[in-house]
């Protein structure tokens, strides 16, 4: 329907010089007046001292192209594979163009003519040499240092050593990247509209940072951060997928022509260039990719461009990204105005382009069109069918479409009457100018029936071949008695789809319970987590192994990974997730580089907490999680909790995980599994409950539950911490990455008392998720919670040595008898039992 000529990145162009490098000889630092570099002769070039960087001139275009000969001259890596600095921005001269140092001591690009191109502004400066530096920096400086360079201009790219700071800018067409004043990372369209934003103020311990002068930085590793002097350590902001790998591979980060952010790596000499990270996956949503009035849509795994419909042509048929126009003005309209409807398309819409003029309603899809057509200041809407309501009414003279079969929203856009939609293909009314052939009705009804019963037959003939000659065609006909077991309709994918969208099952993610995860992307460009169950963990028959997936898929909840569609083919079984973009919680409670805020810690608390509560207590097929541990928890781009694996404990076995029959369904690690497991009674859902006290602890101390260190006084961390509980020493427990951040005392205490309650060894005495969300939520009073037999035999026993002095407390409380009941009454702390 849509068809795209998109010329590739310009830096694609420089492979094909890669061999006709050629340095001016003599010393690495140029003085002034003495070199010059002539677009005629590519060969020429100053390089750096070790010859990883070189500055020359560089054909725009390819040999084989008809276009005029012209020329930039660029700091390039390597033999030419990429280009990390261009002369002016990018500013192309004639085949008579020049690049000199003048005597002055300013850098000036000449065209033929002698007409100035660009000028470094550095003359009478005192400028007494030019160099470029091993690390691809080109310097300009005088007796006292460096006046201009290379790393303080920066054009399109960020390379390792190279510090952006704000007020710089990277711009590639209409497109820039800049570091705002509060840490945020944005991308732009015209310096308008901010399409993509890294939420740093947000990110983990930036939450109350004030920031005085952020800089983003790319190690040659891979890794991208930012730092700032109120900032005890950088902050991660994204990696390249190739993090830490090959000593002899360079990195950048470049805004291309796409208005989008990536992370490219290149091995040195190599001449090949690789995209490891970038920031919008989804590249039809950056505003304004395909132009004016243009609608982006995929053509198996590419973005291409089109116009919404025949009222519309190309502004440019050779280049469709330059958008589309109107056939008819809307001003010069000879009859009236009409709404094109676009099914399952959106105009894209991003703040503040609706908080400046406000244009967000909630109303239905007929009245949001309806206002829009009776608004002389509307040119399209957009309604959203997803239960919002939502209605966006465009009045702005720009409009950025994104049409994809999954997006539940109908787009309407003004025009000229008659309507001309865009034709199907193969459609009889507009080829060979059928539609003014008269044909008879009953000609056009014996064709008709005559072409039903035929297919008809051959279905039938084909099934019957099928059934009674090949064993695999079961598989198809699973697939079809599913439709009688599922309310909503899971993804069928064959193991080959699944194998190309991995790259080969190449980007692992991790191990997750019964099998490895890894990423992969779909054809429309969706990103997934691909789950590869190990072979001989599912005992169960194709049509029951269907039926349990169908029952995962029809469970929805905000705070449960969405398992999108599976894979059954053969002894191949694999489940296809959402990809949580910032993987699981444990990355973030036991590491270092990157700490979770207190205030997110405990949204993450509750929402893993919603998560089982539906799965237990609201939804149709109620679940036994049986895993429930951090790394279960995966976090969006929001950091919002999201509880992954669920129904993986039935799935991985015939026998029903409510019950003892559970040898291969419970998967629980270290530290998670309840104590009814050990002693071999029924597993309930206070299973759940008890994993998920001990996630609760671990959420707050920043330690892994049954971690032994000197600093827990070489106690088990459950022991420890209600110890320090006991004495009323709550900071004492809670992570000491967060003591210099704002943590809220009542929620850290509400969180431990909730913690103690689940971890109870008597289920029984274990509240149901339902009671420990409203703990969490303060809605009910909490009592002191019995003091666990776990916790009480390590007070008896010792750990290590180690016997505390709480060592004497009874194994049989009573009810007043608790050393903390003082402390939890002062405290306002009631919960009147599970």
């Amino acid at each position: 329907m849509y068809q795209e000529t998109q010329e590739p990145p310009l830096f694609l162009y420089f492979f094909i010089f890669s061999s006709v490098i050629t340095t001016i000889t003599g010393t690495t630092t140029i003085s002034p007046g003495t070199a010059t570099l002539y677009a005629s002769n590519t060969t020429q070039s100053w390089s750096s001292p070790n010859k990883t960087f070189s500055l020359r001139f560089i054909p725009l275009h390819p040999p084989q192209s008809s276009s005029p000969a012209s020329f930039i001259a660029a700091i390039i890596y390597s033999g030419g594979s990429l280009a990390i600095w261009s002369v002016g921005h990018g500013a192309t001269v004639d085949s008579g163009g020049s690049l000199r140092f003048l005597s002055a001591g300013n850098l000036r690009l000449v065209n033929g003519s002698g007409s100035i191109v660009w000028d470094s502004r550095t003359s009478n400066m005192g400028v007494s040499s030019a160099m470029l530096h091993d690390n691809g920096n080109l310097v300009l400086s005088n007796d006292t240092g460096s006046v201009w360079s290379s790393f303080d201009n920066p054009i399109d790219t960020i390379v390792p050593s190279q510090n952006f700071t704000i007020g710089m800018v990277l711009r590639s067409g209409l497109y820039s990247f800049s570091v705002l004043r509060y840490g945020n990372l944005t991308l732009k369209w015209d310096d308008s509209v901010p399409y993509w934003e890294q939420g740093l103020e947000l990110n983990s311990s930036m939450s109350r940072v004030n920031f005085s002068s952020p800089v983003l930085g790319l190690q040659s590793v891979g890794i991208l951060q930012l730092s700032d002097p109120n900032l005890i350590a950088p902050v991660l902001v994204a990696y390249s997928n190739d993090y830490n790998e090959g000593s002899d591979v360079f990195r950048v980060l470049k805004l291309d022509g796409d208005g989008n952010l990536r992370i490219y790596s290149s091995k040195r000499g190599s001449g090949i260039v690789t995209v490891n990270w970038v920031a919008v996956a989804d590249q039809c949503e950056v505003f304004g990719y395909c132009g004016n009035n243009a609608i982006c849509s995929y053509n198996d795994s590419n973005p291409i461009c089109g116009c919404p419909s025949q009222n519309f042509v190309m502004v440019d048929p050779n280049d469709s990204r330059k958008g589309c126009k109107r056939k008819v003005r809307l001003e010069d309209c000879a009859g009236k105005v009409a709404m094109l409807q676009v099914d399952n398309a959106r105009f894209l819409t991003y703040p503040p382009q609706f908080l400046i003029n406000p244009e967000i309603f909630f109303i239905g899809i007929s009245a949001c069109c309806g206002n829009c057509l009776s608004s002389s200041s509307c040119f399209a809407s957009t309604s959203l069918s997803d239960g919002t309501g939502l209605c966006y009414i465009k009045t702005g003279n720009f409009l950025s479409g994104y049409q994809n079969l999954a997006q539940p929203s109908t787009s309407y856009i003004k025009v000229c009457g008659p309507l001309v939609p865009n034709s199907p293909p193969n459609s009889l009314e507009n080829a060979r100018g059928w539609k003014h052939q008269k044909i008879h009705s009953w000609i056009l009804a014996i064709v008709i029936l005559s072409t039903f019963f035929g297919f008809l037959a051959f279905e039938v003939g084909l099934w019957l071949w099928c059934c009674r000659n090949s064993s695999g065609f079961g598989g198809f006909a699973a697939q079809y008695l599913l439709l009688e077991y599922a309310s909503g309709a899971p993804v069928h994918f064959s193991y080959k789809e699944l194998h190309k969208s991995t790259k080969g099952f190449k980007e692992k993610l991790g191990d997750g319970g019964a099998g490895s995860v890894y990423r992969g992307v779909l054809a429309n460009q969706t990103v997934v987590a691909v789950k590869q169950l190990e072979e001989g963990t599912i005992e169960q028959s194709e049509k029951d192994f269907r039926m349990e997936v169908s029952t995962i898929i029809s469970t929805h909840h905000m705070n449960l990974v969405r398992l999108i569609g599976f894979c059954s083919e053969g002894h191949h079984r694999l489940l296809v997730y959402e990809f949580m973009k910032n993987g699981s919680l444990d990355n973030f409670l036991f590491v270092d580089e990157q700490v979770l805020s207190w205030a997110y810690r405990f949204n993450i608390a509750l929402g893993a907490a919603r998560g089982l509560t539906y799965l237990h207590e609201e939804c149709r097929n109620c679940i036994v999680h049986c895993d429930v541990k951090p790394a279960n928890i995966l976090l969006d781009e929001n950091y919002n909790a999201k509880v992954s694996d669920f129904g993986l404990a039935k799935l991985l076995s015939p026998m029903d995980h409510r019950h003892r029959n559970l040898t291969k369904s419970v998967r629980g690690a270290r530290g998670y599994l309840a104590p009814e497991w050990l002693a071999n009674l029924p597993v309930t859902f206070k299973f759940d409950v008890y994993s998920y006290g001990m996630v609760l602890l671990e959420i707050v101390s920043g330690r892994r539950n049954f971690e032994i260190s000197e600093e827990t006084s070489g106690k088990r961390c459950t022991i420890w911490a209600y110890e320090e509980f006991e004495k009323g020493n709550i900071m004492g427990v809670i992570d000491r990455r967060l003591v210099s951040q704002g943590v809220n005392l009542e929620e850290a205490k509400r969180v431990l008392l909730a913690s103690f309650w689940c971890i109870q060894e008597e289920p029984s005495e274990r509240p149901t998720m339902g009671k420990v969300v409203q703990m969490l939520e303060g809605v009910i009073d909490i009592d002191r919670p019995p003091v666990p037999k776990s916790i009480i035999a390590g007070f008896s026993n010792g750990i290590n040595g180690s016997v505390s002095a709480i060592s004497t407390i009874p194994t049989s409380l009573g009810p007043t008898s608790s050393p903390s009941s003082s402390l939890l009454a002062s405290a306002g702390f009631f919960y009147k039992g599970p």
